[in-house]
Parts: structure tokens; sequence; C-alpha cells
């Protein structure tokens, strides 16, 4: 191997940074037959009016019975983000939303009955020389493994309904800490893994223009 493709070869963190979640095959057969899309993948794309390189991702995702899968997008501060367009997809389950930002956070889960993987990621765009296209910078903000949700309800069954955020640990038993700063974000994003059917996007929200149509429909 080369010393230049050794540089190109990217770390397990890295490529977990960058693509998203790396699940087994069982996990994605299972998502798979379930009929559950959810697709991590972001890109950098170019604004021809604006003049500008942006980031573009999907909200997706969705669950039935006791698997479930979301991925969604907030800003780099955990605030939500405006979707650039809604999807209406055939089936449930399956892609919501798009967006573009200048940067922004990835939020995806991974359910199997009560035990849950989180994982959010912070992408960037990193200027290079005028003319030239952006390179795009991903970090690994929090990674969370068999994730138990400690809230019961009455009969002593784990509550799956609701803004619920599942408790991280180490391998050692020390409680991994979410970034306070999306804490929301993640009961919305946990949500979205436990909606059976899913039809509408969980994280992203309508921008203004949204707002006054549906309004109008309604009218």
């Amino acid at each position: 191997m080369t010393a230049a493709s050794q540089q190109n070869v990217l770390s397990r963190r890295q490529v977990l940074a960058l693509r998203g979640l790396r699940l087994p095959s069982p996990a994605l057969k299972l998502l798979r037959e379930a009929g559950i899309y959810c697709e991590p993948a972001i890109s950098i794309e170019y604004q021809n009016l604006a003049r500008r390189y942006v980031i573009w991702g999907r909200e997706s995702g969705g669950a039935v019975g006791q698997v479930g899968a979301y991925c969604g997008f907030v800003d780099v501060t955990g605030n939500r983000l405006e979707w650039l367009s809604r999807v209406d997809a055939v089936g449930r389950n399956g892609i919501h939303a798009t967006v573009v930002a200048p940067s922004l956070a990835r939020l995806q889960v991974f359910r199997n009955g009560q035990t849950f993987e989180l994982l959010i990621t912070r992408h960037e765009l990193i200027a290079k020389a005028e003319g030239r296209r952006p390179a795009l910078q991903n970090r690994v903000l929090f990674h969370g493994v068999n994730g138990a949700v400690l809230s019961q309800s009455s009969n002593g069954q784990s509550s799956l309904h609701g803004q619920i955020r599942p408790e991280f640990r180490t391998r050692a038993g020390e409680v991994l800490r979410v970034p306070a700063a999306f804490e929301e974000a993640v009961r919305i994003a946990v949500a979205g893994s436990l909606c059976q059917g899913c039809h509408a996007p969980h994280l992203l929200q309508p921008g203004t223009d949204d707002t006054h149509q549906a309004k109008e429909k309604v009218g």
C-alpha cells in the first residue's frame, strides 16, 4: 500500500462518523423484511443561485412491532431544522423529508425490542482554495449501544410511548451522558424508532411557506 492510499484509509470511527451505524447483517435483514427504510447517507451539493455548497440529507425510518430505525437531522446546536421538501412516499416507514444546510448534526437510532443503539454525528463543510469543492468534516459526538429504557409503567413493563430516552453505559458500567444540547432531539429520534407505520417527519419541521400553505389548504 502506497503512502497516498494509506492516508485515504478511514479508521472505524471515521467510517462511523461519515456513514452512520454499521449494523450487522441479521439486523439489516430484519429491517429489510420489516419494510423499514432508514438511510443515513449525506452528500455535498452545490446551489447555483446562492453560489454555495450545502450538506444534503434525508429524514427516514419508522417501526413495526419489535424493531425500528430512524435517522434525522438538527443543527449543530441541537435545534430543529426546516425541511427542504416533504416526501410523500408510496409506503410507510421510509423517506419523510429532505434537508440542506451548511452544517448539521445527524441522529440515528436502531431499536430491537427495548434495546437501543444511538449515534450522534456532526458534519461541517471545510473550505479549500477558492473555486474548489469543500471537504466534509465528520465527527462522532455520541455513540451508545445496548441502551435500555428505565421508565416503568404501572404493570411493570417499560413504556415505549412518548418522549423517552434510553440510558447507555460503558462496559465498566458508567453512564454515558448524551450531550445536553441534543437531549430533546434524542427523545424525538427515539420516538421515530417507535413510530409504527411512520409517514411523517419527527425532527425536521415545516418552514414558514409550508405553514402558510397548510393553513390555506385547511381554510
